[in-house]
């Protein structure tokens, strides 16, 4: 949330989303759900920072092979650590990404930059709704965050923007928030990303002064066409969103009432 008093170097993107306003007029509670990219790039400066977050539990929407080649998640306290791996190995985009975000060779994902990466952004954003391992990861995920003992809750892919995204629009849109303060936040990233996408940017320009930018900063942006389609999948699926939540992702009324009850003042 703008104005929140604290920000991790090492995880631009990384905020609270308490001050939202949900169901009945009530606020997302603050210092309870907090989104970030994966945690291995944090500053020693950071730590503090997350020791006064506290998180209970740390959720981790990586699959295996991603976080055997990232640096390890910089935690601090002793967190309950959760993995619930959202990853389909069919689509290359997944690990085009975390290429980009190591400076690994890109040689490999020539084919997929010339399809278009926004467009296969786009489906990763459809498969969200229906991959089987999203749905199972997702839905976990929800539950863990209506548990008391899961609170404060941070949670992260690699880059805290696609996988954490839409996590986000659903624990969210469960809470009640409207459809257009969740997209502001989804938004946000790229303002609190500029920067180190420059970075990047710059550093793959180094290294392969013949890069594609414009094949490259898709998979480091989000855009509005990227929820649109998977806000578009849902109604095509399950008709409306609160019917992709009980369907879909088998959320119960009794967890959307928890999760209310735990994330509502």
């Amino acid at each position: 949330m703008a104005g929140q008093g604290w920000k991790l170097v090492g995880a631009p993107n990384a905020r609270d989303l308490g001050g939202l306003v949900g169901a009945d007029g009530r606020r997302v509670r603050v210092g309870q759900l907090i989104r970030t990219p994966a945690l291995g790039r944090l500053t020693d400066e950071d730590l503090p920072v997350l020791a006064k977050l506290a998180p209970a539990c740390v959720l981790d929407l990586r699959d295996s092979s991603e976080i055997a080649v990232a640096p390890a998640d910089r935690l601090v306290g002793e967190p309950r650590v959760v993995h619930l791996p959202v990853h389909d190995p069919e689509h290359p985009v997944f690990t085009y990404v975390s290429a980009v975000l190591l400076g690994h060779d890109l040689d490999a994902y020539a084919e997929l930059a010339r399809q278009g990466t926004a467009g296969a952004m786009a489906a990763i954003y459809r498969w969200f709704v229906t991959g089987e391992s999203a749905r199972v990861g997702f839905a976990e995920a929800v539950r863990l965050a209506a548990q008391p003992e899961n609170l404060p809750l941070v949670y992260h892919c690699s880059a805290g923007k696609d996988r954490t995204g839409w996590l986000t629009v659903i624990l969210l849109t469960a809470l009640g928030v409207d459809e257009v303060a969740i997209r502001s936040d989804y938004l946000r990233n790229n303002a609190l990303t500029d920067s180190l996408r420059a970075v990047i940017v710059e550093a793959l320009r180094r290294r392969r002064p013949d890069l594609d930018v414009d094949a490259v900063l898709p998979v480091l942006e989000v855009r509005a066409e990227y929820l649109d389609a998977a806000y578009d999948e849902v109604r095509r699926v399950h008709g409306s969103f609160d019917a992709y939540l009980r369907d879909g992702l088998g959320i119960t009324e009794e967890t959307r009432t928890a999760l209310r009850a735990q994330l509502l003042d």
